[in-house]
């Protein structure tokens, strides 16, 4: 088979997806993965729509289930911890924010790994800094000083993508800022929760949460709106003092969230954006989720557009394994519409999540407890439902 090697750079929830599907179709995949192992913590991330039918292809879904954390709903509080609004996980047949499969993203991660490590090869603790295409195939330079030659290269790897960087050019061409910032980090369970993702909102565009998982944890959440910052993104210690002096003196269980915030070894802190592009793929060269068509934790579904577009992707080339321009072509085309429905901010967008002003959080809060009953509800039903927005091929 020509074609028969590929290289992923990237092993979260696409890379591996991206590899289940090649190694089905009879490729070669190699997934090379900076951390050391598969990353653990990250927040809940839910499986609807089309993503779930991906994980129901691949045989996982009854393995998903069994690991998914109990979320019951998700509420807004003030700072005393009381509810104003609420949206139960049921109220939209399970696709509403807070989804019927809810699973935290290192658990799924762990899923997917196993599910092909056998078939896979796994390159741990290094990454791509080097790539040269000519007419048979792309010679890959890794950190660790290795050379190899594959015939496709993946990017995979996010947000930032070193591959998108190498193959397609600086990251400002096509990363846009909307004009927030968020991190995570897990928790304990501050034992009130009861099931139920509960998020506070404060002036001054700032937003804390915490959600339940598994096992005496919980996940918090703390974002603000702001500019582009100049920070260091591997220094962990300035982005938790940029989060301590935007949350000081702000109420509810902030402080003990800020309190455990040193200690947890999951922590993660990124901006707000998405990644617009014209083109997925150059040459041998093509992206996926993330590096890609990244939509931003305000559009949610980018676990659903890392599993379709591994789906899409591994199907076109497994039916033209000796043209790759015109697979990923049909993977573009394929998955266009849909990234495009799957970018779709919610109203307001970043103010709209974070609003500014007490008022603002007010009016927030009224909105959403309207968007349960009728006739907003069959409204906002519509836009929970874009995760179906592509029928998938049977490959």
């Amino acid at each position: 088979m020509v074609n028969r090697t590929v290289l992923i750079s990237g092993a979260g929830i696409g890379g591996p997806a991206l590899a289940f599907w090649l190694r089905r179709h009879g490729f070669a995949p190699t997934v090379v993965e900076v951390a050391p192992a598969p990353r653990p913590g990250g927040h809940a991330v839910d499986l609807r729509g089309a993503g779930r039918e991906v994980v129901e292809r691949m045989g996982l879904l009854d393995t998903v289930r069994a690991q998914r954390v109990d979320e019951r709903g998700f509420a807004y509080v003030d700072g005393r911890g009381r509810w104003t609004a609420k949206m139960p996980a049921d109220l939209f047949d399970g696709e509403g924010l807070v989804a019927e499969i809810e699973i935290m993203r290192g658990n799924l991660t762990r899923i997917l790994y196993d599910a092909t490590r056998e078939g896979a090869e796994y390159l741990f603790d290094d990454r791509i800094t080097g790539l040269s295409e000519d007419g048979d195939g792309v010679k890959v330079t890794f950190a660790s000083g290795t050379v190899r030659r594959f015939d496709i290269v993946v990017g995979a790897d996010g947000l930032h993508s070193g591959v998108r960087r190498l193959a397609f050019g600086p990251e400002q061409e096509f990363v846009r800022h909307l004009g927030g910032y968020m991190g995570y980090f897990t928790v304990p369970d501050p034992g009130n929760l009861d099931h139920w993702f509960l998020m506070h909102g404060a002036p001054g565009g700032l937003v804390a949460g915490i959600r339940p998982e598994n096992g005496g944890t919980a996940k918090a959440m703390l974002s603000f709106t702001s500019p582009a910052l100049d920070y260091d993104r591997r220094d962990v210690p300035a982005q938790q003092d940029i989060l301590r002096a935007k949350f000081a003196g702000v109420g509810w269980l902030v402080p003990q969230v800020l309190a455990a915030m040193p200690g947890a070894d999951d922590f993660y802190f990124d901006s707000l954006s998405q990644v617009h592009m014209g083109r997925w793929y150059r040459g041998r060269t093509v992206l996926l989720g993330d590096a890609g068509y990244c939509g931003s934790p305000l559009a949610g579904l980018g676990t659903a557009m890392a599993l379709v577009g591994a789906y899409v992707l591994a199907g076109e080339l497994s039916a033209t394994p000796d043209d790759h321009e015109a697979a990923f072509t049909r993977y573009q085309d394929g998955m266009r519409a849909y990234v495009e429905q799957c970018q779709t901010l919610p109203p307001g967008g970043v103010k709209g999540f974070a609003p500014n002003s007490g008022l603002m959080i007010r009016m927030r809060n009224l909105s959403m407890a309207m968007m349960t009953r009728w006739p907003w509800r069959a409204l906002v039903a519509k836009q929970f439902q874009k995760a179906d927005a592509i029928t998938l091929k049977d490959y």
